[in-house]
């Protein structure tokens, strides 16, 4: 199993005990299947009038990816990579084509091919561009099915709420109690229940998903860069270093990007924090 997800499964799972042990008398009366039900089958319910059947059938098999530790060989691509070149460079085509049959990458062994095919630099790299453009509107597609999701399951919340309250009106005049927090909680829950779907699992998933994509698109352009530099012919260890320098430069520009999305967090609380002294 993926560790980070592991770690996120279980911290969530003892913050909803810690939380529901100490600030509920009764911990099961936050259980109502009723309310559940509201959110879960009318969530799905509008993802299968959204998206066609085949890409609905697909969110278990996503479930399991987010779960599954799934590695990225970058650096047993890269040795691939350089050991074919240098069978490239010295002519030895026969050797190349051997050397090929044992590449577990699809795009790798595509581009490969490719360049023993003799297909010209330019058609080659514009070919792979569509394979990596088409991959990452697949994958898009996969984790926005999940951010769709997220969207309806507090919307269908909000719907078991106004059952709930419209249920309520009714019974107030009969001054029935029991009735009236069986209403109270079915309005409550809903809203809960919805919430914490959006929140714990759709959008989570979404956003690993998305993460899952960028790496892969990294991958592939280190990849096509490789073919790129094996169909001009440079030299092995030119290619080596490269392609590392590539993928340490990705790394970097991910940092980067992190650590901008953290500064600009913090000067914005700093702006919020000068502009509330300055009114008082």
């Amino acid at each position: 199993m993926n560790p980070s997800t592991l770690i996120g499964i279980v911290a969530s799972i003892l913050l909803l005990g810690v939380v529901l042990f100490f600030s509920a008398d009764d911990p099961t009366l936050f259980i109502d299947l009723p309310g559940l039900g509201i959110v879960v089958i009318g969530t799905m319910a509008a993802t299968f009038i959204s998206y066609p059947l085949r890409e609905v059938v697909r969110i278990f098999g996503l479930l399991g990816t987010v779960m599954r530790n799934e590695r990225l060989y970058t650096q047993d691509d890269i040795e691939e990579l350089v050991a074919i070149s240098k069978l490239w460079v010295s002519g030895s085509i026969r050797q190349v084509e051997e050397a090929l049959e044992k590449v577990h990458n699809p795009f790798l062994k595509m581009g490969v091919q490719l360049i023993i095919d003799h297909t010209p630099e330019d058609d080659a790299i514009k070919l792979m561009h569509w394979r990596i453009a088409r991959l990452r509107a697949k994958e898009h597609a996969e984790a926005q099915l999940f951010r769709t999701m997220a969207a309806f399951a507090p919307a269908f919340g909000m719907i078991g709420t106004l059952i709930g309250l419209v249920n309520l009106m009714f019974m107030i005049g009969d001054g029935d109690m029991a009735s009236i927090g069986q209403q109270m909680s079915l309005a409550l829950m809903t809203t809960f229940y919805g919430i914490l779907l959006a929140n714990l699992i759709f959008k989570p998933v979404a956003v690993k998903l998305e993460r899952r994509t960028e790496q892969r698109v990294a991958l592939m352009n280190m990849v096509m860069q490789g073919i790129s530099m094996m169909s001009q012919r440079r030299g092995p260890a030119f290619m080596r270093e490269t392609l590392n320098s590539f993928m340490a430069e990705y790394d970097d520009e991910l940092n980067d990007e992190e650590n901008r999305r953290l500064f600009g967090d913090a000067q914005k609380a700093n702006d919020r924090k000068v502009t509330g002294q300055a009114g008082s």
